[in-house]
């Protein structure tokens, strides 16, 4: 799953990127509405955290024009404004859930699984190709009796190949997806990782492998 912070206190920000990292969720931040309604239009994100007052457009402003441009990824409002007139504003306008500063971090994680589950996602304990099960909740892979843990980045690249095995993935989508928009990851940051997982899938002697398509992308393969 990933999410976009979209928040002008840059420090609380990054206290929610750290709760949802601690849960196993990657996210994004944007700091002022303008940029976060460019983002916002992106289809990586799953859920987005939308504060109301922000630089350039307000958060009533993202939510209303992502609505009108038929994009329904899934927004809580984020924000001290508790009023009800403004929850329903909020809600009136297309938001999925509203939740008022101060928060209870485990609420938040609540509240952003079950909107992701609205869109349709469904969260599994294991995702399964070929010989390999990754395991969602300990970011681990194993394939037949053995079984290794993978690093933050191992696992976010392995989650979205098997959860689109058929896929191919450009080094450009994968460092959007994997490391972020703002990131200054390479390309050779990509390559290092593909390598570390071609490693460990050659450990485990598993049938499946990292295809390189040349010029175009990675995808897994169980030839």
């Amino acid at each position: 799953m990933r999410v976009l912070i979209v928040e002008d206190e840059i420090r609380l920000a990054e206290s929610i990127q750290e709760i949802l990292k601690e849960n196993k969720i990657s996210a994004d931040i944007v700091t002022d509405g303008i940029d976060g309604f460019d983002y916002a239009t992106s289809p990586d994100y799953d859920v987005i955290l939308l504060d109301i007052m922000l630089p350039g457009f307000s958060g009533f402003d993202i939510i209303s024009k992502l609505r009108e441009e038929k994009i329904e990824t899934p927004v809580i409002f984020l924000t001290a404004k508790d009023s009800i007139d403004n929850k329903i504003k909020g809600l009136n306008k297309g938001a999925d859930d509203y939740l008022t500063k101060p928060f209870n971090p485990q609420e938040l994680i609540a509240r952003i699984k079950a909107v992701s589950r609205r869109k349709g996602e469904i969260i599994l304990d294991e995702i399964v190709f070929g010989d390999l099960v990754l395991n969602t909740d300990n970011h681990s892979i194993s394939a037949h009796d053995k079984t290794l843990h993978l690093g933050m980045k191992e696992y976010e690249l392995m989650e979205l190949f098997m959860s689109f095995p058929k896929q191919i993935f450009s080094k450009e989508q994968l460092i959007s997806k994997i490391w972020g928009f703002d990131s200054e990851a390479m390309d050779n940051n990509v390559e290092a990782y593909i390598s570390f997982l071609r490693k460990k899938l050659n450990y485990l002697q598993s049938t499946v492998t990292i295809q390189t398509i040349r010029k175009v992308g990675y995808h897994l393969s169980n030839d």
